[in-house]
């Protein structure tokens, strides 16, 4: 029920997903009214979905702690609820991202050896794949045993969407050289260094220009620097597509000049839609959650949904599990913390 359009929009969502992968099945948790209505418009889906009825919702601007108090009757806190159960295998919604975090952890609680879960999303860049870069806001502060524990959540996540069997990990720091950043940094560099058999290839530091490059394949840093360096780069997105369109309407030459560029500028818009790289995820919890942003269109829920599944699939938990092993063998967390 959340997002900017509610129940309609993650309808279609699960309908397009569902064109894409037949084996899909789906437990709507909402209005139950508004939730029949948008199915009309999708019969194929009907046969395929459950609904259960929610009396009440999480607004968009309800406080983290106010969420978590009508948890159980509000279509947010319920979704959750399906997957601690059992019920269903994730839960993804476009509804109120704090409270989506509150209430996933309080019900599913962090996976063994994960102090704190984090918000992981795919990021474009100039080559095929996109980056994963986590905390995006989750965690303000962070120390090294969480940025250990980041680094190995962002690279089970990355082999998982991008088939990499050793995806390069670097920490996001204000200089590249070993001597740089803040004493949590150094000391999570020198943990991940000094760990043999992680299924990741750890290269140390970069900078945030270098984040769209597609030099690195995971980033990892806080949830204060990742959600700030998000919102630039959202923001500097929205800036080159509007100044090109302004450009190419200043003239006549200049929108002849859009004319034959057009391919070129439609190529740019599309790598740049949010709708493509759709579905952040909660990461270090015993289960799967998937936000979806609250603008997204239908295309952009079903690349969510999406993104829920190849996380079931590929056991991403059992992933996670097995790589806090093998670096707990070699460099205690415990001492990452210091």
């Amino acid at each position: 029920m959340g997002g900017d359009i509610g129940a309609r929009v993650m309808v279609a969502g699960a309908a397009l997903a569902r064109h894409r992968h037949e084996g899909f099945q789906f437990l709507f948790v909402g209005n139950e009214t508004e939730i029949k209505e948008a199915l009309k418009s999708h019969p194929n889906l009907s046969a395929a979905s459950e609904i259960l009825h929610a009396e009440d919702i999480v607004s968009g601007d309800a406080k983290p702690s106010q969420a978590l108090r009508g948890s159980k009757k509000t279509s947010m806190g319920m979704a959750v609820g399906a997957v601690k159960s059992g019920e269903v295998s994730a839960a993804v919604s476009a509804g109120n991202t704090g409270a989506l975090m509150a209430i996933s952890k309080l019900a599913l609680r962090t996976m063994a050896g994960i102090d704190r879960p984090a918000l992981a999303a795919l990021l474009p860049t100039m080559k095929d794949s996109d980056v994963v870069m986590l905390d995006l806001g989750a965690n303000a502060e962070c120390n090294s045993r969480n940025l250990v524990q980041f680094s190995v959540m962002g690279a089970a996540y990355s082999r998982i969407m991008h088939g990499f069997e050793k995806p390069t990990v670097k920490l996001l720091n204000i200089g590249t050289e070993d001597s740089k950043g803040t004493g949590a940094l150094q000391v999570a560099a020198d943990a991940l260094k000094n760990s043999d058999g992680l299924a990741m290839d750890f290269q140390g530091f970069t900078e945030a220009d270098k984040i769209s490059t597609g030099e690195v394949d995971v980033i990892v840093t806080d949830g204060f620097s990742g959600n700030i360096a998000l919102k630039a780069l959202e923001g500097t997105a929205r800036f080159v597509t509007d100044l090109l369109k302004r450009s190419f309407l200043s003239s006549l030459r200049s929108k002849i000049g859009f004319l034959i560029s057009r391919p070129a500028t439609e190529l740019l818009r599309e790598h740049l839609d949010p709708n493509n790289h759709n579905g952040a995820v909660f990461l270090g919890l015993n289960g799967v959650v998937v936000k979806s942003h609250g603008s997204a269109d239908e295309k952009g829920v079903a690349n969510a949904v999406e993104v829920a599944a190849r996380l079931v699939e590929d056991s991403i938990l059992e992933r996670i599990s097995e790589d806090l092993d093998k670096i707990s063998s070699v460099t205690p967390l415990e001492a990452a913390a210091k």
